[in-house]
């Protein structure tokens, strides 16, 4: 990454959502450095993130683009842990690690990791995962830090190095997964997707009187 990029990369929020249209945030500051993107392509940095990226770039500050989504305040996942069956597809999705669990087990949410990227919802095969609103009335950099920055992108760079080592174990032959196995997975989300349907069902039936 050339120096102008690693200046603007410095300058993002780290919140690896991919909204910009890029893999990552590093992705999108060598983009911008190369005149391939716009400075107003980043939802969570929002209208302070673009003034930063015109100051390094000398580029004229513009509106944030809507085709990437708006400004607005940080969110932080939420998993239902009554619903969660143990799939492990979060896991692999979360950029920062902020997920924990093991396969066929709940997981949970650590808070502090939680950049609100949002890439963990649509993953989820049984919709257990929810946004809540963490920074209510604060949106872009005034509802996330540098600090939080560095400490997503330092989390970010961890987990891109576990994502190498499994791609890499992902080259030899896996091991068949066995078939009562497979079967017992399936019959999981079809069961919570049932149980979730039964309790939309009651909340919806009218009290007997």
């Amino acid at each position: 990454m050339n120096g102008l990029a690693s200046r603007i990369n410095d300058a993002l929020p780290q919140t690896q959502c991919t909204r910009c249209g890029y893999p990552d945030c590093a992705g999108y500051a060598q983009a911008v450095a190369q005149g391939e993107a716009g400075i107003n392509q980043c939802p969570p940095g929002g209208a302070e993130g673009i003034e930063r990226l015109a100051a390094i770039t000398g580029r004229p500050a513009l509106p944030l683009d809507s085709t990437f989504g708006i400004e607005g305040p940080r969110a932080m996942a939420v998993i239902d842990e009554a619903w969660c069956i143990g799939c492990t597809l979060c896991l692999d999705a979360c950029p920062t690690d902020a997920i924990v669990g093991i396969n066929k087990r709940m997981h949970t949410v650590i808070e502090a990791h939680c950049t609100g990227c949002e890439l963990c919802i649509p993953v989820c095969p049984v919709d257990c995962i929810s946004l809540e609103v963490e920074t209510p009335g604060r949106s872009g950099w005034q509802a996330w830090t540098a600090e939080q920055a560095r400490s997503a992108r330092a989390r970010y760079e961890v987990h891109g190095k576990h994502r190498n080592t499994d791609a890499r174990l992902a080259e030899k032959p896996p091991a068949a997964e066995a078939p009562q196995d497979a079967d017992a997975r399936k019959r999981s989300i079809v069961e919570a997707a049932l149980a979730r349907a039964r309790a939309a069902s009651q909340q919806r039936r009218p009290p007997a009187g």
